[in-house]
């Protein structure tokens, strides 16, 4: 697997292999006496697993770090832990016949977070720290909707943990495969006050309730039966599916009760969406650059003018609750 992952990242003319290591006694010799930007660390090493590793690195030297992972319902698990730890993103080891586009898709992630800060601006041990409110303000009936990619297990987990257990009624799309969505909300139900799970089709959340896009051969749309989920087989769309625009654009029609935020991501998927809801009357929010891993998506939407503001992860739970409740100054 190193070998493939060395060849694969090679023929990219922007990234330099400088070292590697096939245990964690031999990472930590690299980190060590290398200069490194970004690292690529495998779930399962001999010895120290990689989260004991990715652990123990985060609090000596930060490092961005995307996990390599089996797509098995255990690697799944493990990859969302590794992200909650402070991890950027995880790709799965390559299927027969996909390594190319794998590749490629590990070679964009590496350039785009290569030497940035990383699990400095919102500390594991700081997290959890800040309590929810009890209760929520009265519910004025607007739906919150929130697009997340690359640094979103992260994000979402920091700005539910100040959702209360009867927030406003929410719909999530993240870019994730399938089984991580599956593992990622079981996680989040267990750790945050809200009920956290996967739409199915015809739901419709309640207060306290926060629905994740499936993800799979599905994208999360709303109906035209007021804000009942709609799982819609198709093609990606800005290279993604679930895609945040889909979500986005398929809330037009109710777009003066939606509250939409578009959190860190590369790319630009959601942006259109949003656009397109701001003008139907939607407030909308972009995670601000110094809080997001990657700023792409926020930075997209904020270029076409789809922003009310951009603002900081630490306060956006705020303004999207101020947002949904009839108690507003």
């Amino acid at each position: 697997m190193r070998k493939l992952i060395r060849a694969g990242l090679e023929a990219d003319p922007r990234l330099t292999v400088v070292a590697e290591a096939g245990t964690a006694v031999e990472a930590r010799k690299c980190i060590q006496s290398v200069e490194i930007d970004a690292v690529t660390l495998d779930v399962e090493m001999p010895g120290m697993n990689g989260l004991e590793f990715l652990k123990r690195l985060m609090a000596a030297r930060p490092k961005p770090v995307v996990m390599i992972s089996s797509f098995t319902p255990e690697g799944s698990e493990a990859a969302i832990q590794a992200m909650s730890l402070g991890a950027i993103d995880c790709i799965e080891k390559p299927r027969f016949g996909e390594a190319e586009r794998t590749f490629a898709r590990l070679a964009d992630l590496l350039v785009s977070v290569a030497g940035k800060k990383t699990n400095l601006r919102f500390p594991p041990s700081s997290r959890g720290e800040h309590l929810a409110p009890q209760h929520f303000a009265e519910w004025n009936g607007k739906f919150i909707l929130i697009g997340a990619s690359t640094g979103g297990v992260e994000a979402l987990e920091y700005l539910f943990k100040e959702f209360p257990a009867d927030c406003p009624p929410t719909y999530v799309t993240q870019h994730m495969p399938e089984q991580f969505l599956s593992s990622f909300t079981r996680r989040l139900d267990g750790i945050v006050a809200p009920e956290v799970r996967l739409a199915s089709e015809g739901d419709k959340p309640s207060k306290g309730q926060i629905l994740f896009a499936p993800g799979g051969a599905f994208h999360l749309e709303l109906s035209e039966e007021e804000f009942r989920a709609k799982l819609s087989a198709g093609p990606k769309c800005s290279g993604h599916r679930p895609s945040v625009d889909r979500m986005f654009q398929s809330a037009v029609p109710f777009g003066s009760r939606v509250i939409a935020a578009l959190l860190t991501g590369m790319g630009r998927d959601g942006a259109e969406g949003m656009l397109n809801l701001k003008k139907a009357g939607a407030i909308c929010f972009g995670q601000d650059e110094d809080s997001c891993v990657v700023f792409g998506m926020p930075r997209a939407a904020w270029q076409l003018g789809a922003l009310e503001d951009l603002v900081g992860l630490p306060q956006m739970s705020g303004r999207l609750l101020q947002a949904a409740s009839l108690a507003q100054p």
